[in-house]
């Protein structure tokens, strides 16, 4: 995942600075060092790190931090204020036209940065927000580029505008606009080419598209992979082409950080989204003060409610009857089946993990506890379960565990494992009086809240 070999070595600087009564400046310079050596490491742009340590130690190196009654926590809360000024200090959203007038948003970005995927994205969070997006394809270089958008907007159930590959993209985005205003469509994005690399013929088929039609805002898609790279490339695009915003893509593979923490010092523009996985409802808002959280091992909590409130959807009544079979430990196989759709739409449990407090530097250890493959056994038996036996386990004799085995395509070993441990955790449910405490409320304590698999 993203910053955690970045979060751990923050952690075990904060971690020897707690573990002192007082501070000296010399302690505060020492911890300010591998801070420093963390962030270069984290491919942090160098001048902006230059700039950050001496900000933090600026303030650190004051008497009212070194002699006050927490220095240690003191300074890390500094740590974290630094950084979210860094990233922008506040969330910056798309500005749309006023009324009903048609706001026109450009993609952009180098080709493989994730940039047809992400302009669907937001589409899907343009639609859940009541606007009409019409998406325009304006790739004509790429194979496969315009069926690949037809396909993400009929997946997110958005229009999309398509003339070709034997047009050229400023006559296409005319065209869209004019059928935007017939369709009654607010929002027009166009997904532009993308090129191996930066080149003048990319950029002045850009600048032909703004000198051609009215575009309100230019985003930016960058990997974020890629590092230091993505801060050079929008560096590159704002000074040629002109940027009103970044989206990172790809936050949820292997990447060091370096481009959230530099792309808004250096270039200036803010970063307004984070594509955190490849489903087109992978795409978040980006709050600086979240993310410094995030990278400090403190923890996302509010994007996990949020996560929760956008992705589980469940009947009232079903939910209070759940949380009574919990509380009386009758929790089944078809309530299993519900928790497993939620922890899935929530991007699955190391997903959730990752945005709990203090579980930055320990993800590793728990990813390698969590058997996806064997979830997706478990799933499957119950999935070869009739509905039946899921709401009465009681029914499962030898020879219907024999079927639900072969169905399943698993030994039927794994099938009395797993039942005798599903029959533990109904025992345990009980016992603790179910996960959700009060009747009708989740694991959050609101209604509709999440539920973990046993």
């Amino acid at each position: 995942m993203a910053f955690e070999s970045l979060t751990d070595k923050l952690q075990n600087v904060f971690k020897n600075l707690r573990s002192k009564g007082r501070l000296t400046e010399e302690d505060v310079k020492a911890a300010l060092k591998e801070v420093k050596m963390a962030l270069l490491e984290a491919d942090v742009n160098f001048k902006v790190v230059k700039q950050f340590v001496k900000s933090v130690e600026e303030r650190a190196i004051g008497s009212d931090v070194l002699n006050g009654l927490n220095p240690g926590q003191m300074v890390i809360k500094i740590v974290n204020e630094e950084m979210i000024t860094l990233m922008g200090s506040e969330t910056t959203e798309i500005k749309m036209q006023p009324g009903k007038a048609i706001t026109v948003i450009m993609m952009c970005g180098l080709q493989g940065a994730g940039k047809t995927t992400t302009t669907a994205k937001i589409a899907g969070k343009m639609k859940l927000k009541g606007k009409k997006p019409l998406l325009v394809a304006c790739d004509i270089y790429r194979p496969a580029a315009i069926k690949q958008l037809q396909v993400n907007g009929e997946k997110q159930g958005v229009d999309v505008f398509a003339m070709g590959d034997n047009h050229k993209p400023v006559n296409i985005a005319k065209a869209a606009l004019e059928h935007a205003e017939k369709n009654e469509h607010n929002v027009v994005i166009l997904d532009t080419a993308g090129r191996l690399h930066i080149d003048e013929a990319m950029m002045e088929e850009l600048q032909e598209i703004k000198e051609g039609v009215t575009v309100h805002q230019t985003l930016l898609v960058v990997d974020a992979m890629t590092g230091q790279d993505a801060v050079n490339v929008a560096k590159e695009f704002d000074e040629k082409v002109g940027v009103d915003g970044v989206v990172l893509s790809k936050m949820d593979g292997d990447t060091r950080g370096g481009a959230a923490l530099s792309v808004k010092a250096v270039t200036g523009k803010p970063i307004l989204y984070v594509g955190m996985g490849e489903k087109l409802s992978d795409l978040e808002q980006f709050y600086p003060d979240r993310m410094a959280s995030r990278i400090l091992g403190m923890g996302d909590v509010l994007s996990l409610i949020d996560k929760v409130q956008a992705n589980i959807d469940i009947d009232e009544e079903k939910e209070k009857k759940i949380a009574a079979n919990m509380k009386k430990g009758k929790f089944d196989f078809e309530d299993y089946l519900e928790s497993m759709k939620q922890m899935k739409n929530m991007g699955g449990i190391s997903s959730i993990l990752s945005m709990m407090p203090g579980m930055g530097n320990k993800m590793g250890d728990i990813e390698s506890m969590i058997d996806e493959k064997q979830l997706a056994r478990t799933e499957a038996i119950v999935l070869s379960m009739t509905p039946e036996e899921r709401r009465n386990p009681k029914l499962l004799n030898p020879s219907r565990k024999h079927r639900i085995a072969k169905g399943a395509g698993v030994d039927i070993s794994q099938v009395n494992r797993f039942i005798k441990q599903f029959e533990q955790s109904q025992k345990m449910m009980k016992q603790f009086g179910g996960m959700g405490g009060k009747k009708g409320r989740g694991l959050f304590g609101g209604k509709g809240g999440m539920r973990l698999p046993f």
